[in-house]
């Protein structure tokens, strides 16, 4: 079975990759999607965030990193995905992801959303925290893979050094 890990992944978290891993365990096959959103204006290019994801799951050999556009449950079924993962932080989570979950539904009855908790050591992580932490200086070694962490400290103009040293 194949399922959809959809998401802007600006950037790639740990708690996206623990979830990555945990699914990867779960299904012969999960697409890492990344949206091309034209409404949005992330931090790190189309390009950016598929290599970030490609090199941190490189490890993982049933997962495959790709982009998309338009409705998630269009491509999912254009993939021959028939669950769309989505994570789960905190019960505030919730309310939006179950409204995304029933409108999946009401476009096809092909494709399940399947909830997955967070892991608790990230269940206060997210890429908009990560990008606040680091717009600031603050060390991000803990919330994200080291060449993320990297590349966070270039988008914000810091001083790289890659023995994690600041």
């Amino acid at each position: 079975m194949r399922a959809l890990y959809p998401g802007s992944f600006d950037p790639v978290t740990f708690g996206h990759l623990d979830l990555i891993q945990r699914a990867s365990q779960l299904f012969d096959e999960v697409i890492v999607a990344v949206l091309r959103n034209p409404n949005k204006q992330p931090s790190f290019s189309l390009e950016e965030r598929l290599e970030q994801l490609s090199s941190v799951t490189s490890h993982l050999p049933q997962v495959r990193v790709t982009s998309f556009e338009g409705l998630t449950v269009h491509f999912a079924l254009e993939q021959d995905a028939r669950v769309i993962l989505r994570g789960l932080r905190a019960l505030s989570d919730f309310e939006f992801e179950l409204q995304l979950a029933h409108t999946n539904a009401s476009l096809s009855d092909q494709v399940d959303t399947l909830f997955m908790a967070t892991a608790v050591p990230h269940s206060f992580l997210s890429s908009s925290v990560v990008k606040e932490v680091a717009r600031f200086g603050g060390d991000v070694q803990h919330l994200v893979p080291e060449t993320v962490a990297i590349d966070l400290r270039r988008l914000f103009n810091q001083r790289v050094d890659v023995s994690g040293d600041r």
